[in-house]
């Protein structure tokens, strides 16, 4: 249960009981009242702003008008105080009955707790990573990576029906420059001595095995062939030696899509997918032919001082118009971007978000406008710029990496602190901020350190249950009898924890709505928070201990209560794409 919204419902049924009517006779509008937990949780554990919103229309004062709705609330028998603040806040203070159900129901769930509907199966594509095939993943990729995997989890957990996508990038120049690259490679594998790499060509030794490849299965043919002939066959096995490198890394991030989506199947055919899309805008009269005047700043490749064929971008929301064919025929990388994106949408996606570094800011408008053309404005799109990601050893810049020969692998960041911290700390910041990540920090053990210290609330949990079998000298706790004890709680250490507990599924819809799986990451460091509080008084005073030998009935209850908080922490974690450990060493 999400009890915000269902004290919104609660909230919007007592207002009507007052039989309120604005000023001119009509109706109120309900849409701005909202249930929240206040800002200081001494004034109770909901509050909303229902009177404030309703007085002006109403003719009323607000604080009178939230005296009269916290005496109606009042009534309510799951509400144990309703109390007007400031200007006209109500406070509600709910009773520890509705905190054991609301545990009860946690316990009952078990990990679908906070599962959603609210996606109603609405088809959303999310499209993250899709790095150009011309080389290992890079560090700056590692964001995106993991911003758009876990927000696909997110929105899947929300209910939405979420398909994860990368686009192969593997037309245009850079793949002439890696596959020229390759041959050199290539002509090196079969001992001749290339020298220093001509500038221009990619440098990384990740292209040896790609050249010796070639050797085992061509020989010196490659060097007999036209070169146009060669060329192709070394563009084809790079790019496929690529993505098997760039899939592998992935995986080892436990980054996973459900389609590998080829932009030269765009170009197949003398490009018919591209021609046919252009002819589609063509139809709806977002195309003609026209000159383009010079950009201030640095010109574009695209940018022709002659008549082209352009998409009329500046009708649907862009800022300049776009080029979709030059003045010689051939197509400009937007037109295929025009097909790609008339092929989602043939798909059935009624929600496109793309997950873009930074540098890809300028492309935002003209992806909305696009979308727009398309659909005739039915098409919802989003798309997320990532920030830089910046890394340090104990404060120092870290050096590039030696394999890569331009930049710091994906794989070395692993490879040094684990997959789970580089996920982690990837949305342990929001997405369009700099981040900064250090190797030394993010392996410490202590609390400034989120992941450790979420993860370790999972070990702890398992812990103590490890203990109460030796000391109870039982096998298993059973959730049932945990969740006939919950009224032994009483505490308002252990209310509290319950309370965060009770936030989770209005995180996971809020979250998914912002689409902004950060907010899991910050609340899994809340709760692990609360909850080694809650374990460290257990340490100071005995009657606070999790196990009492002498009082089972009391241990299941706050075994229950262990229970709910492993049961989310671990749902959280596999949202984020990280274990939740059952110890730690």
């Amino acid at each position: 249960m999400n009890i915000f919204a269902d004290f919104i419902d609660r909230v919007m049924k007592a207002v009507e009981s007052l039989d309120l009517r604005a000023k001119d006779g009509g109706a109120l509008d309900f849409s701005r009242i909202t249930v929240e937990p206040p800002r200081d949780s001494s004034h109770g554990d909901l509050a909303t702003n229902a009177a404030m919103v309703l007085s002006k229309a109403a003719g009323e004062n607000p604080r009178a008008l939230g005296e009269r709705l916290a005496k109606v609330l009042a009534e309510d028998p799951d509400v144990a105080e309703a109390t007007v603040a400031g200007p006209g806040f109500v406070n509600l203070r709910l009773g520890n009955a509705f905190w054991h159900a609301r545990l009860g129901e946690m316990l009952e769930l078990a990990g679908d707790y906070g599962r959603s509907t609210i996606g109603a199966g609405h088809k959303v594509n999310v499209e993250y990573v899709s790095a150009n095939p011309t080389g290992p993943m890079h560090v700056g990729h590692c964001r995106g990576a993991v911003v758009g995997d876990a927000l696909a989890n997110l929105l899947a957990f929300a209910g939405y029906d979420v398909t994860r996508e990368y686009y192969i990038n593997d037309a245009g120049v850079q793949i002439d420059v890696l596959g020229r690259s390759v041959l050199l490679r290539y002509r090196e594998a079969l001992g001749e001595d290339i020298g220093t790499i001509p500038e221009g060509l990619y440098p990384g030794d990740y292209l040896k095995p790609v050249g010796q490849a070639l050797v085992d299965e061509f020989g010196t043919k490659l060097l007999e062939m036209p070169e146009t002939d060669a060329l192709a066959i070394a563009k084809d096995r790079a790019v496929d030696a690529m993505m098997a490198m760039i899939r592998d890394d992935l995986a080892a991030l436990n980054v996973h899509h459900d389609v590998f989506f080829s932009e030269r199947s765009l170009h197949a055919g003398n490009g018919g997918a591209i021609r046919s899309a252009i002819n589609d805008l063509t139809m709806k009269g977002h195309v003609y032919k026209g000159k383009l005047p010079p950009p201030k700043g640095q010109l574009p490749e695209d940018w022709e001082d002659r008549e082209q064929t352009l998409f009329r971008s500046t009708q649907v929301g862009d800022d300049i118009d776009r080029p979709l064919i030059k003045s010689d025929g051939s197509f400009t990388y937007f037109a295929a971007d025009v097909a790609y994106m008339k092929d989602k949408y043939a798909r059935g996606f009624e929600h496109l978000i793309y997950v873009l570094g930074a540098d890809h800011g300028g492309y935002v408008k003209r992806l909305e406008a696009l979308a727009r053309a398309i659909s005739d404005g039915k098409l919802k799109l989003t798309v997320l710029l990532c920030q830089l990601v910046r890394l340090f050893r104990g404060g120092e810049p870290v050096r590039m990496s030696k394999r890569a020969g331009e930049f710091i692998t994906l794989r070395d960041v692993i490879d040094e602190v684990g997959r789970d911290p580089v996920r982690f700390m990837m949305l342990y910041r929001k997405p369009d901020a700099p981040l900064d990540f250090d190797f030394a920090k993010v392996t410490e053990q202590s609390k400034d350190n989120p992941v450790f210290y979420v993860q370790y609330a999972s070990a702890r949990c398992h812990s103590v249950f490890r203990q109460a079998k030796e000391q109870l000298g039982v096998e298993s706790f059973d959730r049932a009898t945990m969740r006939a004890a919950l009224h032994r709680l009483e505490d308002e250490g252990e209310l509290a924890l319950i309370r965060k507990l009770a936030e989770f599924p209005r995180l996971i819809e809020s979250a998914a709505q912002a689409m902004e799986p950060h907010r899991i990451a910050f609340y899994l460091y809340d709760l692990a928070s609360q909850f080694h509080q809650q374990w460290n008084r257990g340490t100071e005073s005995d009657s606070l201990r999790f196990v009492k030998v002498n009082d089972q009935e009391l241990t299941h209850a706050r075994l229950g209560l262990v229970q709910a908080v492993c049961d989310v922490v671990g749902s959280g974690l596999a949202l984020v794409g990280a274990d939740a450990p059952v110890e730690m060493r």
